[in-house]
């Protein structure tokens, strides 16, 4: 196992309002668990570190199920097989699967206003933009330090 260290990145100096430091804090999170998962090694990215079965490229594919039922509407009627990346499916592609979901999260959201109002989804009941943030944060940030000590365990980097 190699010692290679990442230096930390400071958590993010945003604007003022409310919905600025939500996003802010939320794509520093985003950030930081691509980067956990895109550059770490085969097989070991998708091997089990622990007795649930968790990996780091569950993880990210879970990330992006979350993404999309949240911000996009998606329905998901298995959570459980969302922490599954299909055997056929290279780390590139995961990611740039979680970079999408991201990006179409992000349009989604610039176009909201009141973090009051729901999330626009028509036709489907949703919470409001606040709540969905501030879910996507406590996600996001719940399973980047999953990530964290997953990927120390394979080959001992660490850092943000």
């Amino acid at each position: 196992m190699s010692t290679t260290r990442r230096r930390d990145t400071p958590p993010p100096r945003t604007g003022n309002s409310e919905s600025e430091v939500l996003r802010g804090f939320l794509d520093y999170l985003r950030t930081s668990i691509a980067a956990k998962v895109e550059d770490a090694p085969e097989p070991q990215v998708r091997t089990a570190g622990v007795p649930s079965g968790t990996n780091l490229l569950g993880l990210l594919e879970h990330l992006t199920f979350v993404e999309r039922a949240t911000f996009l509407g998606d329905r998901v009627t298995d959570w459980q097989a969302t922490f599954h990346a299909a055997p056929e499916d290279t780390v590139a592609e995961v990611v740039a699967r979680y970079r999408e979901a991201v990006e179409r999260a992000n349009e989604v959201l610039d176009g909201c206003t009141d973090l009051g109002a729901p999330v626009p989804r028509p036709g489907k009941p949703a919470p409001s933009v606040r709540w969905a943030l501030t879910h996507m944060i406590e996600e996001t940030g719940r399973h980047a330090g999953h990530a964290d000590i997953l990927r120390e365990l394979i080959d001992g980097t660490t850092g943000r």
